[in-house]
């Protein structure tokens, strides 16, 4: 085992790791590490059955979606962000097969 180092908060003699963050302005924030997934629904409908649109030249998308459900075509597609037990909620209620 290695030796364990004396943390830089008590060498410089702050009280706490926190004050010590403060006056070196480091975020004392821990990132989430939590997955989330994007649906895509149509605007019309609030169907998730929805594509891109391919057209024009290969490299230049138009941007463009498509409702399978309704045939609805536009760019302003309804994007939701869903965290794993959120999305694993979703797909039991559509009752898709989870593999």
């Amino acid at each position: 085992m290695g030796k364990l180092a004396t943390p830089d908060w008590i060498k410089e003699g702050y009280d706490s790791p926190t004050e010590y963050a403060k006056s070196h302005r480091k975020s004392t924030k821990k990132k989430t590490t939590e997955k989330t997934f994007k649906i895509r629904k149509c605007p019309k409908c609030k169907s998730d059955d929805v594509n891109v649109v391919l057209t024009g030249e290969e490299g230049k998308g138009t941007r463009e979606w498509e409702c399978k459900k309704c045939k609805w075509h536009g760019k302003d597609v309804k994007e939701e962000e869903l965290t794993e037990d959120q999305f694993m909620k979703y797909l039991d209620d559509k009752e898709e097969p989870v593999a």
